[in-house]
């Protein structure tokens, strides 16, 4: 098909991805609020069960819902015109958020066992949950210090740029299957009349609400993962790019970008000297673009 009808069909596919994942995760949050209200004892802080019901609640609204949207924001085409400082902005704002309503959800469990003398940390589910939590934290913080503030040079970000991706996504998959073991340890522990083994309605909802995290996890790690939708390199850095070009460019050049992206080839920098001048840069500054 021409060009230009591909590049509109994948926008499509894009578009779909997209509103299924804030369709599903959206209705996570929904889920979860509705599992504590309705089938438990509702929200509060005061040592209650109702304090520890904030744990799955955050948990899902941020851990979960926020990361994701996060890690996709790059993706977004819309906002491919805005200035890469911009998103980076975005992204580590959205996952400031994120991290904060972990940590808040943590403090409510650790705040009701100790109300409550239920000894910590002793689960799989805590382990996994406690170490998400501080390799998210130091996952920002590099973010942080790297890619956001300008003292890092430029090799440094290109050398950590695939860490940086792989360990959010690590992080993210880590945090539902986080997730999916909390859901199922507690309908283990407080379904007891009638059993959790006899799939009592409670039972039945909070299992959609997983399956539920499971698809929207699917889903953005499906959309991140997708060459053709990684952001374009910045105008700069697409003139200054060689015509043969790296493995890296070629991938940027096929990327669904505005339709008048292909006409500026024509506007590249002919004199062979600046060529060679830029592209030690430009390479470097292509790997650090998500």
């Amino acid at each position: 098909p021409p060009h230009g009808a591909r590049k509109m069909e994948e926008y499509g596919r894009f578009l779909a991805l997209l509103a299924s994942a804030l369709l599903v995760g959206f209705t996570s949050v929904i889920f979860s609020l509705v599992w504590v209200l309705h089938y438990r004892e509702g929200l509060s802080w005061d040592g209650s069960f109702g304090e520890f019901n904030w744990h799955p609640v955050l948990a899902v609204t941020g851990f979960v819902f926020m990361q994701g949207i996060a890690i996709i924001v790059y993706r977004l085409p819309w906002t491919w015109k805005c200035s890469k400082l911009l998103m980076k902005f975005i992204h580590a704002g959205l996952n400031t958020i994120a991290m904060i309503l972990a940590i808040v959800s943590m403090v409510a469990v650790f705040d009701y066992h100790n109300a409550k003398n239920i000894p910590n940390m002793y689960s799989l589910h805590s382990w996994i949950g406690l170490t998400a939590v501080i390799v998210y934290s130091l996952q920002l913080f590099l973010g942080f210090a790297v890619f956001l503030l300008p003292f890092a040079p430029v090799s440094l970000r290109a050398a950590l740029m695939p860490i940086h991706v792989y360990s959010g996504l690590t992080i993210f998959a880590t945090v539902i299957a986080t997730a999916l073991m909390g859901i199922t340890e507690k309908l283990l522990f407080t379904l007891k009349s009638p059993a959790y083994s006899t799939s009592p309605p409670e039972a039945t909802f909070v299992n959609c609400l997983g399956l539920l995290l499971v698809i929207f996890g699917a889903l953005i790690l499906w959309m991140a993962s997708r060459p053709h939708w990684k952001r374009p390199p910045e105008k700069n850095a697409r003139v200054l790019q060689p015509i043969a070009g790296t493995p890296e460019s070629t991938e940027a050049e096929s990327t669904v970008t505005d339709g008048n992206n292909a006409d500026k080839s024509d506007l590249r920098i002919n004199n062979e000297a600046a060529r060679k001048q830029n592209l030690k840069l430009d390479e470097a500054g292509q790997r650090s673009t998500m």
